[in-house]
């Protein structure tokens, strides 16, 4: 059984999981999960944070603040905390380019829903068209960056006159 990495540095990305199978956004309520979010809710972006330098990691709702996890029974609920091994998932690419997520406490068990968004129990599935997603970025206006915007230098006309004039003038010998 693998342990959390403590050591390594966390990955966080934002972007909104597309389902294949409702055509719609995943979202987080609280402890309430369904696949009916619309392209730039803000219930539809969610945070997914690696666990360790392999492919576990954890998906947090960026509005409820709550994380996605399996009970005992199959079923996708919301947690407060997402320290527990039941809110870890393995994500998995498979080869047309879609992702599926597997429970790292229950292997074999993937996130999935039906058609109309509703989640499906994990006991009940194959990994197919419900359990796969596509990672969306957010539209440009939700989009919040860390990183400072660029700033151009500005050359004042008197820089700019002395710029041309060196480059022009000429030494002969």
């Amino acid at each position: 059984m693998e342990e959390s990495d403590n050591t390594s540095r966390r990955y966080i990305r934002n972007y909104q999981l597309y389902s294949r199978s409702s055509r719609k956004h995943l979202q987080i309520f609280g402890k309430r999960v369904d696949a009916l979010g619309k392209d730039g809710s803000e219930n539809a972006e969610v945070i997914v944070e690696t666990d360790t330098f392999g492919s576990r990691v954890r998906i947090k709702g960026a509005s409820s603040g709550f994380y996605l996890c399996m009970n005992a029974r199959g079923k996708l609920i919301g947690k407060r905390r997402g320290k527990s091994r039941t809110c870890l998932w393995k994500e998995l690419i498979d080869e047309n380019k879609w992702t599926a997520f597997e429970s790292v406490e229950f292997p074999g068990w993937n996130v999935a829903f039906n058609r109309r968004g509703r989640p499906r129990r994990a006991t009940m599935i194959k990994r197919g068209k419900e359990t796969q997603f596509m990672k969306r970025l957010l539209p440009k206006d939700k989009v919040t960056s860390n990183k400072p915007e660029f700033d151009f230098s500005h050359l004042t006309t008197q820089m700019h006159h002395r710029r041309r004039h060196s480059q022009h003038t000429t030494t002969y010998q």
